[in-house]
């Protein structure tokens, strides 16, 4: 089989390897869609753990199965690469995005390879049977919106508030749907046009240029006030510091995506004003379900946020949209034909 191994954005190999052999209780997939996600061309991130193959993005068909009654052959399904054991403290105080085999565990040899290896652990609490009106390039945006869904999990946000999102690709854009679902108003900024047209047909209330932002364009559009949640969808300093400057009193932070550099507060004012500051990683079974429910209920609109589609002997060329970040979306890597 085919797979593209990962060196760097600009180094993807294509190789032949053996499809992979199965143990008991697992089954294997054939790859019909796979998701370039943003964090696969963070390279500071990425680079030092290649050669491997990325991909966890990844929607397919079971294409054979070892000792296993929940799927069959052709069944069409989505896969999650980490899942938790649902056994350790961490999962049993429901805190599963603690646990050390959602961190540790994946599938074999990942999402961009022709077929794919599905450990026991992920056919049992990370395998999901995708409805008939579900398409595997939409089930690739599963994982992304059940990550955004536990984000916001951690916002406690109620209906009327203002969100602040900075960052409208990928990430932003599922971030201002789901908010918008909980009538929560949404101020967007992103340094890309194409991106902040986007995020008002996701249906932001206003998306401002981030290069002309400030807190008091925020107080304009916001009755005098700041953002009592800002989530944080860009890799950048200057995202940063904009974060610290629009949180409400009493507001949270949520920091979806992270700068290679560390991150500095000012103490005194999140002290005296209570601001909260998280960060989210990764999603639950209950999220990946509600995901996909809302995907198959239209609620969310996953076929939208696909702009393009390339075969797997493409694949450098998908890196390279997503990481230039111009006009673009989700990238979704297909079989090659």
């Amino acid at each position: 089989m085919r797979v593209a191994v990962y060196h760097s954005n600009s180094d993807i190999r294509l190789e032949e390897r053996p499809v992979p052999s199965l143990n008991e209780g697992e089954i294997l997939v054939r790859m019909m869609a796979c998701g370039i996600c943003g964090t696969d061309v963070m390279e500071w991130y990425r680079r030092h753990k290649g050669p491997r193959v990325l991909g966890h993005e990844m929607a397919g068909e079971v294409a054979e199965t070892s000792g296993v009654t929940e799927f069959k052959r052709g069944d069409r399904v989505f896969v999650s690469h980490h899942v938790p054991c649902l056994e350790c403290r961490y999962c049993l105080s429901e805190k599963s995005s603690a646990c050390e085999s959602l961190h540790s565990g994946n599938y074999d040899p990942g999402g961009f390879a022709e077929f794919i290896r599905i450990p026991q652990a992920n056919v049992k609490y990370g395998t999901l049977r995708l409805p008939q009106n579900v398409s595997f390039e939409e089930a690739t945006m599963i994982e992304p919106l059940a990550c955004a869904i536990a984000g916001q999990k951690r916002l406690g946000l109620r209906d009327g508030q203002t969100m602040l999102v900075i960052g409208c690709g990928i990430s932003g854009l599922t971030h201002i749907r789901l908010a918008k679902l909980k009538n929560i108003r949404v101020i967007a900024t992103d340094l890309n046009e194409y991106r902040l047209k986007k995020a008002l047909e996701f249906g932001a209330d206003h998306a401002i240029n981030a290069g002309a932002y400030n807190p008091e364009k925020l107080k304009e559009l916001n009755q005098g006030n700041l953002a009592e949640a800002v989530v944080v969808c860009a890799g950048a300093t200057r995202a940063v510091a904009d974060a610290i400057d629009s949180v409400d009193r009493r507001g949270t932070i949520l920091f979806f995506a992270i700068p290679p550099q560390d991150i500095c507060l000012p103490p005194v004012r999140f002290w005296r004003d209570e601001i909260s500051v998280t960060f989210s990683y990764g999603a639950a079974g209950e999220d990946l379900k509600e995901a996909l429910d809302l995907i198959a209920s239209g609620q969310v609109k996953a076929a939208k946020m696909i702009s393009h589609r390339l075969p797997l002997k493409d694949i450098t060329a998908g890196f390279r949209l997503v990481s230039e970040a111009g006009k673009s979306l989700k990238v979704v890597i297909t079989p090659d034909a």
